[in-house]
C-alpha cells in the first residue's frame, strides 16, 4: 500500500577537521517527503518535493563518481540511484531521469556507510557541557582553535568539555594545555579536558573558580592541572561535579544530537552502542560511567520524534559478582534481541557479560554461568579482550556455554584482542565467532618487545568473521578513519612502528569497516555495502581514500542515510 506523504523536520550538520561539532538542530527545518519504509530520523532530503513515491521513479541519482561499492567483487561504478530508502541500481550511466534529484560527484570518491561495530556513543551523548572531541588535534594550537571555534557557536558561557577520546601523546608538545592557553582560546567559557577514564585532567580560569567551589572541592593547580586517580580523586570530584551542574533532560538531548552529528561527519551512519559501567553518583565514577537505565532516553526519544540521523543499535553491559547474575537473568526475561527498526534497535549482551572470565583454564563460574544463560535463551554475547590471557579464558568459556546450548548461529564476539593468537581465532571460528578489531593502541601505544596488536593481518588471512570498530570515547577516538591508518600503518600517534609486521591494506580494512561489519549486526543483507536493495547509506568523502597520502585527514563532504542527506558541507553539488 502506497504511504502518504507525511512532514518530517530536517536536520544538516557541518563538520571542522579540528574536532567541532555542530550545536543543537539546525536553525532552518524543512519538511521531508516520506521515503518508503526508510521514513524516520531526520536529514536534508535530497529527493525533489514533487518526486512521487512509489511511482517506480528514482528519488536520487548520484553519478559521474568513483563509488566503491565494497561488494564481493570489488565493483567502482559511476553511478547510484536511490528509492524509497534503498538503491535500486548501481552502474557506469544514469538510466532514470523524471523528477529524481541529481547530484553530479565530478569525480568524487564515494564509499558505503562507516558501520562502526563497537563504540559507546551513548555515553558521549551524555557528556556534561559541550562535549567537543579533540581526537583531530595534533598541536595546543590545534586543540585552542578547536575549542575557539566550538565557542563561537555555543551560547555564551556555556561549558566546553572533553572527556575521553584523545591522548596528549598526539599532540606535538605531548602535554596537556595550560590554564592560561585554555584562557586565550576561550577566555569568555569555562573549558575541561580530561584524557582515559580517569584524567588527569586541566581547566581554565573559570573552570578554577567553579571547581573549587564545588562540593566536595577539587584541587585546581596554578596552572589548570587536576590530578589523575580512580575512585575519591581530583578528577574524579571534577567530573561529578560537572555532571551534577549541567546534566538535564534536555543537555542530555542535545549531546545526543551532537554525538551523531560528529560521527556523520566523519561518514560513521551506524553505532553498535557498548553500553557502560553502573554510576553510583560519586567520585569513584569515571568517563565510562553512567546510568545503564536511563542513558538512552535522550537517543530514544529523538528517534521516537524523528529527529536522529543516525542509525542506532544497542547492546546491554552486565558486569556482576553475583555467580547467579540476577540482574542478567531479569535483562533476559524482559528484553528482546534485535527489538526495533531500520533506525535503532537492540543488540547483545556485552561488552560485559559478568565481572571477569577468570584466569585462563579456569573461567569464573560467574562467567560461564552468564555465557550459559545468554546461550541458552539465543542472544549475542560479546565480551572484550586487552591481555594475553583474558582472551583465553573467554573463548573456553564460550566452548562451556556451547556443550550446553549451540551457539554456533548466535554470532559470538570477542572485541579489541590485541594479543590473540591464531590457536584461539581458531578456536573462536570453530563457534561460528568474531572478532571486532579496534586501532586503540593508536593514542597511548608504545613500542614493546611485541607488537602492540591486533593482529591484524593474521586475522584477516585466517578468514574468521572481522570487522573494525572505533570504542570511541573514552580511552580510543571515534573517528575511523585513524584506526584505518594505525592498521595500514602500525604507527602509533607519535610516528612511531609498534604494531610492525601486522599492517594491513586500505582496500581490507575498509572491508572492515563497511561489508565485513553487517556481520555483526545481523543485518548483511541490509548494510555495508552499495548494492541493489541495501539500504542507501553513502558516504562522499572529501579526497580519494585510496591514494591520499595520509588517511587521517579523510572526512565527509556528504553523507547519505536511507536516502536523506544528514551532513553536507556544501561541496557537492
Amino acid at each position: 500500500m502506497r504511504r502518504a506523504p507525511e512532514s518530517r523536520t530536517g536536520l544538516s550538520r557541518r563538520s571542522l577537521l579540528k574536532g567541532s561539532v555542530a550545536a543543537g538542530v539546525a536553525a532552518a527545518l524543512a519538511p521531508a517527503v516520506t521515503l518508503g519504509s526508510s521514513a524516520g530520523p531526520g536529514g536534508q532530503p535530497l529527493v525533489s518535493p514533487d518526486a512521487p513515491d512509489g511511482s517506480g521513479e528514482a528519488d536520487l541519482i548520484l553519478h559521474n563518481g568513483k563509488i566503491h561499492t565494497m561488494d564481493a567483487d570489488g565493483t567502482v561504478a559511476r553511478a547510484v540511484t536511490v528509492r524509497n530508502g534503498r538503491i535500486v541500481s548501481v552502474g557506469d550511466g544514469v538510466k532514470a531521469g523524471g523528477k529524481a534529484r541529481k547530484i553530479n560527484l565530478h569525480g568524487a570518491t564515494v564509499v558505503p556507510g562507516i558501520i562502526d561495530n563497537h563504540n559507546h556513543i551513548v555515553l558521549m551523548g551524555n557528556r556534561p557541557g559541550h562535549h567537543t572531541p579533540l581526537e583531530n588535534a595534533y598541536s595546543i594550537a590545534d586543540v585552542q582553535a578547536t575549542y575557539a571555534a566550538r565557542a563561537a557557536e555555543i551560547p555564551a558561557g556555556g561549558w566546553i568539555t572533553t572527556i575521553g577520546g584523545f591522548h596528549f601523546n598526539h599532540l606535538a608538545e605531548v602535554r596537556l594545555p595550560t590554564l592560561a592557553e585554555l584562557d586565550a582560546a576561550v577566555p569568555n567559557n569555562p573549558a575541561y579536558i580530561s584524557i582515559s577514564f580517569a584524567g588527569p585532567s586541566v581547566t581554565n580560569s573559570l573552570g578554577k573558580a567553579f571547581l573549587e567551589a564545588a562540593n566536595p572541592p577539587v584541587t585546581v593547580g596554578a596552572d589548570g592541572s587536576i590530578a589523575a586517580g580512580f575512585g575519591d580523586s581530583p578528577t574524579g570530584r571534577a567530573t561529578l561535579a560537572l555532571r551534577r551542574a549541567l546534566l538535564t533532560p534536555e543537555t542530555r538531548r542535545r549531546g545526543a544530537i551532537d554525538a551523531l552529528a560528529y560521527g556523520l561527519g566523519l561518514g560513521v551512519t551506524t553505532h553498535l552502542d557498548q553500553g557502560a559501567f553502573q554510576k553510583t553518583d560519586s567520585p569513584s565514577d569515571g568517563a565510562a560511567h553512567e546510568d545503564n537505565y536511563s542513558m538512552h532516553l535522550p537517543f530514544l526519544d529523538l528517534y521516537r520524534e524523528g529527529l536522529a540521523p543516525a542509525r542506532l543499535r544497542i547492546n546491554f553491559l552486565h558486569m556482576e559478582s553475583d555467580p547467579a547474575t540476577p540482574e542478567l537473568v531479569a535483562r533476559l526475561q524482559n528484553q528482546f534481541p534485535f527489538f526495533g527498526g531500520e533506525w535503532v534497535k537492540t543488540g547483545g549482551i556485552g561488552e560485559f557479560i559478568a565481572n571477569t572470565p577468570g584466569p585462563a583454564g579456569n573461567p569464573s563460574a560467574q562467567f560461564v554461568n552468564a555465557a550459559t544463560r545468554i546461550a541458552e535463551r539465543g542472544w549475542r554475547a560479546e565480551v572484550h579482550s586487552l591481555s594475553a590471557t583474558d582472551f583465553q579464558a573467554e573463548i573456553q568459556g564460550f566452548e562451556a556455554a556451547n556443550a550446553a546450548f549451540p551457539i554456533t548461529d548466535l554470532r559470538w564476539v570477542v572485541a579489541h584482542v590485541p594479543l590473540i593468537n591464531e590457536e584461539y581465532t581458531n578456536r573462536l571460528n570453530a563457534l561460528g565467532g568474531g572478532l571486532s578489531l579496534t586501532g586503540w593502541r593508536y593514542l597511548a601505544g608504545n613500542l614493546g618487545a611485541v607488537p602492540s596488536g591486533p593482529p591484524f593481518r593474521m586475522i584477516v588471512d585466517n578468514g574468521i568473521n572481522a570487522g573494525m570498530s572505533s570504542d570511541g570515547m573514552q580511552i580510543a577516538p571515534m573517528n575511523p578513519w585513524i584506526h584505518m591508518y594505525y592498521a595500514t600503518t602500525g604507527l602509533n600517534g607519535r610516528g612511531v612502528e609498534i604494531n610492525f609486521g601486522q599492517q594491513i591494506t586500505r582496500e581490507e580494512v575498509l572491508r572492515l569497516y563497511t561489508s565485513r561489519n553487517g556481520w555483526f549486526l545481523r543485518e548483511e543483507d541490509d548494510l555495508g555495502s552499495i548494492e541493489e536493495g541495501k539500504l542507501a547509506d553513502l558516504v562522499v568523502l572529501n579526497d580519494d581514500y585510496f591514494t591520499v597520502d595520509d588517511v587521517r585527514t579523510i572526512r565527509s563532504v556528504l553523507t547519505v542515510v536511507g536516502g536523506l542527506g544528514v551532513h553536507d558541507e556544501g561541496v557537492v553539488d
